[in-house]
């Protein structure tokens, strides 16, 4: 699934798009290199009606992008520590998005592994892109990719999505969300591939 199908894909409310978009595989090509990521978790967050969504009270100048159009993505700096990549989902008008929380790095790892190394510390090729800020590192995503079309020809960073068997698919509460949205009965919107290593250890908020 590429081009206009995977844009009109994308245009559903996030938690339909997320199973569809495991297994898919997210490039970027900069200086250093270029990096390919098979995603193996994802979290939903749809908007006005998602008390855990950044998008819950509405529009504001960081949030806009979450507005569609589906295919773009969406980065902001969590607590000013770090990165996290968002593909915007649904409809125009809407708030829908997947934060990407975890891959395993198919293609580029010793590029991916020098921008790790250049951060902290990464022992396992495992560990490279699992959890959203690793991720945003080894794939050298950052807010200046703010708004940027995955789904575009040509560009600088990528997206297609061969989707895996349904019975892969496993769901559950998002990591660390606090308050309602955190609730794992009406939220169970964290996807994964099971039994995958590189997916995150799941944390309750505090």
């Amino acid at each position: 699934m590429t081009g206009p199908s995977l844009r009109a894909r994308l245009s559903s409310p996030a938690r339909e798009v997320a199973p569809a978009l495991l297994g898919g595989l997210l490039t970027t090509r900069r200086s250093d290199g270029t990096v390919t990521l098979r995603i193996t978790e994802l979290e939903a967050y749809e908007g006005e009606r998602d008390p855990g969504s950044h998008a819950y009270r509405g529009t504001t100048p960081r949030n806009a992008v979450m507005f569609g159009p589906a295919g773009h993505l969406y980065i902001y700096r969590h607590l000013g520590l770090h990165h996290c990549v968002n593909l915007v989902c649904g409809p125009v008008g809407t708030a829908s998005a997947l934060l990407l929380r975890a891959g395993e790095v198919v293609r580029g790892a010793d590029v991916a592994l020098a921008r790790r190394s250049a951060t902290g510390v990464c022992r396992r090729t495992v560990d490279l892109a699992r959890g959203p800020a690793r991720l945003a590192v080894a794939m050298a995503l950052d807010r200046a990719d703010n708004g940027a079309d995955l789904v575009a020809r040509g560009g600088s960073v990528s997206v297609i999505a061969p989707a895996v068997p349904a019975r892969w698919v496993a769901t559950g509460p998002r990591v660390g969300v606090s308050g309602p949205g955190g609730d794992a009965s009406t939220y169970p919107w964290r996807f994964w591939i099971a039994d995958d290593p590189t997916v995150s250890a799941y944390r309750r908020a505090p």
